[in-house]
């Protein structure tokens, strides 16, 4: 027995004869164009709800030389800050009608970077974000030299030629969080940076020591984690074993200040009467932490936005001036004035 082919998918022109307007106007309403009555709109959204009418994206950019697809790349990282600025971009592309195509890079080797912008350009990509956590990403940035614009997230990046910069203040927030502990009497204040390579822990590193700079005060002790709360657990324990324990401490983002809390916790101290705490993320369940960790927000949504944003601002060849984007302190109970009547150092627990 011979299977009948399947009936074809609804059409432009089935959409306009169930709502008894012309092709034009259906696609004048699919594009959100402004010059349709309200009335007309509806009956057109409500034949292509009936219908089940999809668009044929393949066969519009045949047309159109349009694509509505913005290539990403990024290096492959579970952690939070690149992950949600990722999903920060699918939402603000999603708004824009554009869909994403995304390469995560084990190896961010020229060779590498050289083929993907190949399967981009060959899919007909019509701009590039790409999101570099690490500052080694920056050595091959004029490897992003193409015929589409190309946008890096990258704080303390420099411009190259074809590429724009975005990205939130990492210096200006580390500058806050250390701001705040002086604010609160701490003259000593200590830091738990994140991995050297990482643009986010280079700012952030460089804003504590300028802020301390400007306030005639020499930084306190500076441990490295990697991002993770293991590894802030093992800075707390360092901490608590040097001879004099800073009274503040601004750590580089909310997971290891978590684990900092936890060894701070399993020692006695206590958190903020012994030793205040300042993490940088303002990740979900920051507040619901004991004691709710003060911290930075940084607005990963809006990030994605400001990409999007000056994609389609350099497609529609439109000017304009994308400054990166200030984060914003959250306080809450992990850092508090320094009390004159508490211990000055913390002492070996051991």
């Amino acid at each position: 027995m011979v299977s009948q082919p399947s009936a074809r998918p609804p059409g432009l022109y089935d959409v306009a004869r169930l709502a008894g307007v012309s092709h034009q106007t259906v696609s004048r309403v699919i594009n959100s164009h402004p010059n349709v009555r309200e009335g007309t709109r509806q009956r057109v959204q409500e034949a292509i709800s009936e219908l089940g009418y999809r668009r044929n994206v393949a066969a519009r950019a045949l047309v159109t030389r349009h694509s509505n697809t913005i290539g990403v790349i990024t290096s492959v990282s579970p952690h939070w800050g690149p992950s949600s600025t990722l999903i920060g971009v699918e939402r603000a592309a999603r708004d824009a009608s554009f869909y994403l195509s995304v390469a995560a890079l084990h190896s961010i080797e020229p060779a590498g970077i050289k083929e993907v912008i190949g399967h981009f350009v060959d899919q007909g990509v019509e701009g590039i974000v790409v999101i570099a956590p690490e500052a080694a990403m920056e050595h091959v940035s004029e490897r992003f030299v193409t015929h589409v614009p190309v946008v890096m997230v990258a704080a303390g990046a420099e411009p190259a030629e074809g590429v724009q910069i975005t990205s939130i203040d990492q210096e200006f927030g580390a500058r806050l969080a250390t701001r705040h502990l002086i604010d609160l009497g701490h003259t000593t204040i200590g830091h738990v940076a994140g991995p050297g390579p990482w643009f986010d822990a280079i700012e952030r590193l460089r804003g504590w020591r300028i802020e301390l700079a400007e306030h005639g005060m020499a930084p306190g002790p500076l441990l490295v984690g990697d991002w993770t709360a293991a590894s802030g657990h093992r800075a707390g324990e360092q901490l608590l074993r040097r001879k004099k324990v800073p009274s503040a401490v601004f750590v580089a983002n909310d997971l290891m200040a978590l684990g900092f809390l936890r060894a701070m916790h399993d020692a006695g101290v206590r958190v903020p009467d012994d030793i205040s705490i300042v993490g940088f993320d303002d990740m979900p369940g920051a507040g619901h932490l004991i004691p709710g960790l003060t911290t930075i927000r940084q607005d990963l949504n809006m990030l994605g936005q400001q990409c999007i944003a000056m994609l389609l601002a350099e497609l529609n060849q439109i000017p304009g001036e994308f400054a990166p984007l200030e984060p914003a302190l959250v306080i809450r109970e992990s850092a508090s004035a320094r009390s004159t009547s508490s211990k000055s150092t913390i002492r070996n627990p051991d």
